[in-house]
């Protein structure tokens, strides 16, 4: 069992928009074999898009809308890939993904250095104290100096950096990566299907001269004295702690310095670690079977109208048709039809260990995000938030012959966490919550499209939603008597102040100071 366990490696790809998460996914499942062309992500003319977008709006934007799971096997080592999307409108599916990870690698675009939702993701890395890698991507573009970005990072991010591989020049000069880890040289050759070769030369000697130039092999020789002169000698101890994060260079869409970090990754990266439940830590090692859902994803068959459910497995061994204890409905449920993904395609197994995704069929509703399945036991996996929702509409029907359609799809979408829904208890109409305006359109596209149902969109000025609860129910009967107007319902039954403005929200606060108002669904 600890051998199946020590082979894992669970983590999860994340960056800024356009960095290029998806193309550095694709790269990692060509050396793991599990795909034999990697289908360019912007290219439309060739009809071949990227594994991991897999929904027709991913295809046609070229951007990544759901957080996407695929592994494979490689030298000994069994690699779990979740592919988050990068546009903060999503990062609500990423913040979740994080929580079912043990490690994470960030991808930097070369020329533009640390972007905004870089900063956000990265705290939450720094507070749940996961272990980062960074890849500098886009080094065959013109860009800015490795040193400055160094200091960028350290700066931007909070953690101390240190490089394990080395740029030889950039842009059109770029001739390849010196792999410090393995202290080996890798030639650049632009290809974007096959491998580089590596050479192992010495610093020194002229072979290396010969083979970048006079006057970039000096400059290497004296780039690499700074490195090793500024920055610490690597230990793995200080990255797993999360107190260092190493750095390599490379250009992922020319699949160049990417197998020097895949097999840095995977020799250093963490096995499964152990998960604080609400009644104590699980250790990965422990004989019972326990996991949690972190995603539902609904149609990712089209013909079957299937939702699946992300099922993180967090100790013992998860064996087909065993059954378990799904501890929110008390319920015990046997599991016919585990499967495994590389992103839409899957596979049933028969047994997934400790680290592994394992996606559940789900009939009608039978998961809610964070619920956690056992032998038997009570436990509670914590960690799992939904965020306040900043931008509001109402959502009508566009044809009332298709109304039950639009009931099951808008119920299916909510159970993904896609976005939030509550009812006005004034009127009774539906009001949908998300963190980005482009979730509007995502929704809408999937209703149609997945659900043969057609909504429309209405204005609802709103300024925040805020659950709340008190210990003093009188006080808490009078604050819905007098908010009325703006008191809803969310799809759990909760009570929810929808504030029409920040200057309402702090009176509200003054005014009802026995009322707890909350910001995110946990509490």
């Amino acid at each position: 069992m600890n051998q199946e366990i020590q082979r894992r490696r669970t983590f999860a790809i994340i960056s800024h928009p356009d960095a290029g998460k998806t193309t550095l996914t694709e790269k990692l499942l060509l050396f793991g074999g599990q795909i034999q062309v990697a289908g360019a992500v912007k290219s439309n003319k060739i009809r071949k898009t990227a594994t991991s977008d897999w929904m027709d709006i991913e295809k046609q934007r070229g951007i990544s809308v759901t957080t996407s799971v695929m592994e494979f096997d490689y030298e000994g080592y069994k690699v779990n890939i979740l592919d988050t999307p990068g546009h903060q409108d999503f990062a609500e599916d990423t913040f979740r993904t994080l929580t079912a990870v043990d490690s994470a690698i960030i991808v930097v675009d070369g020329a533009k250095g640390v972007e905004a939702q870089t900063r956000k993701l990265m705290t939450v890395c720094r507070m749940r104290k996961t272990p980062v890698i960074i890849f500098i991507n886009k080094m065959d573009r013109e860009g800015r100096d490795p040193f400055d970005l160094l200091d960028e990072l350290e700066e931007e991010l909070q953690i101390s950096v240190r490089p394990l591989s080395w740029p030889i020049n950039q842009g059109q000069r770029f001739k390849g990566v010196y792999n410090i880890y393995e202290q080996s040289l890798d030639l650049y050759q632009p290809d974007k299907q096959r491998v580089t070769e590596k050479v192992r030369v010495d610093l020194e000697s002229s072979e290396l001269d010969e083979r970048v130039g006079e006057k970039d092999a000096q400059k290497l020789r004296d780039d690499l004295e700074l490195v090793s002169g500024v920055y610490d000698e690597f230990r793995t101890e200080d990255y797993l702690d999360a107190r260092v994060a190493p750095v390599f260079f490379g250009s992922a869409l020319n699949n160049f310095g990417v197998k020097e970090m895949l097999d840095c990754f995977v020799k250093i990266a963490p096995y499964p670690r152990p998960v604080a439940a609400e009644e104590r830590t699980v250790t990965p090692d422990e004989q019972k079977f326990t996991g949690f859902i972190f995603k539902i994803t609904a149609n990712i068959d089209p013909n079957h109208r299937s939702c699946i459910a992300f099922c993180k497995v967090c100790s013992g061994k998860f064996v087909r048709n065993t059954p378990y204890l799904h501890v929110r409905q008390g319920k015990t449920l046997r599991f016919s039809s585990p499967t495994q993904f590389m992103a839409q395609r899957k596979e049933t197994i028969d047994e997934a260990w400790a680290g592994d995704i394992v996606g559940l069929p789900d009939t009608g509703g039978l998961f809610k995000i964070g619920d956690t399945l056992t032998e038997g036991e009570q436990l509670h996996f914590r960690g799992l938030p939904s965020f306040s929702p900043e931008m509001f509409k109402y959502i009508e029907n566009a044809d009332p012959m298709k109304a039950k359609q639009l009931e099951k799809g808008i119920a299916q979408l909510m159970d993904e966490g896609v976005a939030q829904m509550f009812v006005n208890q004034f009127n009774g109409r539906k009001i949908i919550g998300t963190v980005g305006q482009l979730q509007f359109e995502v929704i809408q596209y999937r209703l149609e499209h997945e659900y043969n149902a057609r909504c429309r969109w209405e204005p609802v000025s709103l300024y925040k939603a805020c659950w709340i609860e008190s210990d003093n129910e009188a006080e808490l009967e009078n604050f819905k008597r007098r908010k009325y107007q703006y008191m809803a319902k969310d799809t759990e039954g909760r009570d929810v102040f929808l504030a029409d403005s920040g200057y309402v929200l702090s009176m509200a606060q003054q005014d009802f100071e026995h009322i707890r108002f909350h910001f995110t669904s946990e509490f």
